[in-house]
């Protein structure tokens, strides 16, 4: 699921392929020599552009923010440089960069299935206000992995891709779990601490870990218990990285409730 929040990638002709980073999270990727926006652009293209990331989201927090960024170069460039790729081709160029970027060039609610390359849409979904939350800690996916004993969901039978309202969404999520949370509580149990005070807000119905962690994630039962709680949070954990947002309706006709408070994603 993409929500209202991201980073953002802008670009511009130049000789040369490079890369500036910068915003509040920019010093998370000092001293990367082969990030994964530069891994893109090199794998569409040998043409020149200038890049510019404003890294917003926490670095190595298990929301797919780099991920998002590699798939928004391959869009960007491809539109710039005017390679009139299509979607599928992108898409396969994706997967050889990484497991979550095909996803992430489609920026829409889709489930993943084999190593994130098999895709299929989730054709209804309600509008979801939601709470992101990253207590200040990296988890390197690698390490999570590497930690990971149990696999519950290989033969798990997928929904048909409609869901109604939040209940029916909510429905289905509760017959599912995370199986990278336990590894990566045991390697950083601050994770446990954030899920259980995101449970504690007033309107949540559901807490999860995103990905491999640490971010874990709320769904409020509407926008204005979603900033509430917001608020609540950064008072009492200043430290933490607290972010209310948004899954945008897709597929639905009727008009939702509540106020927007945040633009239509990009991705994450």
């Amino acid at each position: 699921m993409f929500t209202g929040i991201g980073d953002l990638l802008t670009m511009e002709p130049d000789f040369g392929v490079s890369l500036t980073i910068q915003g509040p999270f920019a010093k998370g990727l000092e001293g990367e020599g082969d990030n994964l926006v530069l891994r893109a652009a090199r794998a569409l293209d040998t043409k020149g552009a200038k890049l510019t990331l404003t890294k917003n989201l926490p670095v190595a927090s298990g929301i797919g923010g780099g991920s998002a960024d590699a798939a928004a170069a391959l869009r960007g460039l491809n539109q710039l440089w005017e390679l009139n790729r299509d979607e599928t081709a992108l898409c396969e160029l994706a997967a050889g960069l990484g497991s979550d970027i095909p996803a992430c060039v489609l920026s829409a609610s889709c489930f993943m299935e084999g190593r994130g390359e098999v895709l299929r849409a989730v054709e209804t979904m309600p509008r979801v206000p939601m709470l992101l939350v990253n207590p200040g800690v990296a988890v390197p996916t690698k390490d999570v992995f590497a930690a990971l004993d149990e696999r519950s969901g290989v033969e798990m039978a997928l929904p048909r891709g409609h869901f109604a309202d939040t209940a029916d969404l909510l429905r289905f999520l509760e017959t599912t779990r995370n199986d990278l949370e336990e590894p990566a509580r045991r390697i950083q149990p601050v994770i446990g601490e954030v899920l259980k005070a995101i449970a504690a807000l007033p309107g949540a119905l559901m807490t999860r870990m995103s990905g491999s962690g640490a971010t874990c994630f709320g769904i409020f039962a509407d926008d204005a218990c979603c900033r509430r709680a917001a608020e609540k949070l950064k008072q009492r954990q200043p430290g933490w990285w607290v972010a209310p947002t948004c899954v945008p309706e897709a597929g639905l006709v009727h008009e939702p409730a509540g106020q927007d408070i945040g633009p239509t994603p990009e991705g994450l």
